[in-house]
């Protein structure tokens, strides 16, 4: 099959299309034929060496997957062969023309395969963050990076749950907030008194997914350190005593199964700005690492 891989860190220069055995899956797992597979920053921080989850080189890459199962492995019944399916690839090997899934669920019939492949990872990592934080309806809460792909899961989630948002962002997302349920406020210098004169008494919790070294002020505004959640910025939290949320190592999924009704009923969505075939992947982690992505980027595999 042909997969996207790395033989060393650097930039997206080093990204190359190889042709690498196909897989097959074990108990418990289904491969797909994928159609579509999002990127994460997670990919490009990986392939840059700034993350190390432990693995040698070379490196495949690739989370965020959608597409058709074409093989499952022993006691497997919740798919079948032929079923659309969207999840998380094991081994993040997901930029390829096949890929082995344990954490799926089917796709709802309202999205394609492009829309299904934007949401894996940022719904479940949403999730998790929300729940680490205790979300809940009369809850407020702050997110700081609300216009991204993780934030705006979280934003929507948050809303679904019952809470009121207030979400970070640069001005020209502010009507995209506002379609997701949030009232926005920009990013800053004066951030934190622009959300007082929206919440005078600060938030009950805050959220932070742009890493961008607000956790002080977002300790200020949400009453303690114990409030507060990064997702981004691992140094500040040991500095601040601010919970580090690390990617979604021993967190249950179950947001993939459980966001099909919110989805129907047009509660949630994250918009795709830009598509790469497989063969553009190096252009596709460029323009995600530079950031200032509204919603998410995905690869197309035909």
């Amino acid at each position: 099959m042909k997969a996207a891989q790395f033989s060393r860190f650097g930039g997206p220069e080093v990204l190359e299309i190889v042709d690498l055995p196909d897989p097959h899956p074990g108990p418990g797992q289904i491969r797909i034929v994928v159609r579509a597979a999002g990127i994460n920053a997670t990919e490009w921080k990986l392939r840059k060496g700034v993350l190390n989850f432990g693995d040698g080189l070379p490196q495949t890459t690739g989370r965020d997957v959608a597409g058709v199962v074409d093989e499952v492995g022993e006691g497997v019944t919740d798919v079948a062969v032929g079923d659309r399916v969207f999840g998380v690839s094991d081994d993040g090997a997901g930029a390829a023309e096949l890929a082995v899934l344990t954490n799926r669920a089917p796709i709802p019939p309202c999205l394609g395969f492009i829309d299904a492949a934007a949401l894996p990872v940022a719904l479940e990592t949403a999730t998790r963050s929300l729940d680490e934080l205790g979300v809940h309806r009369g809850v407020s809460l702050l997110v700081n990076g609300a216009a991204g792909g993780i934030g705006g899961a979280a934003v929507q989630l948050a809303v679904a749950r019952g809470a009121r948002v207030i979400g970070a962002a640069s001005a020209a997302n502010h009507n995209y907030l506002r379609t997701l349920g949030a009232e926005p406020v920009t990013y800053g210098d004066g951030m934190p008194e622009r959300v007082r004169l929206l919440a005078s008494a600060g938030v009950d919790l805050a959220l932070d997914v742009a890493g961008s070294g607000v956790l002080p002020e977002l300790i200020d505004l949400a009453g303690g350190a114990q409030n507060v959640v990064t997702l981004a910025d691992i140094d500040g939290a040991k500095l601040h005593g601010v919970r580090f949320s690390n990617g979604f190592h021993g967190h249950a999924f179950h947001a993939l199964t459980e966001i099909r009704p919110l989805i129907e009923a047009g509660g949630f969505w994250l918009p795709v700005e830009r598509t790469y075939p497989l063969d553009r992947i190096a252009e596709a982690h460029q323009v995600s690492e530079h950031g200032h992505v509204r919603g998410r980027i995905v690869l197309v595999i035909s």
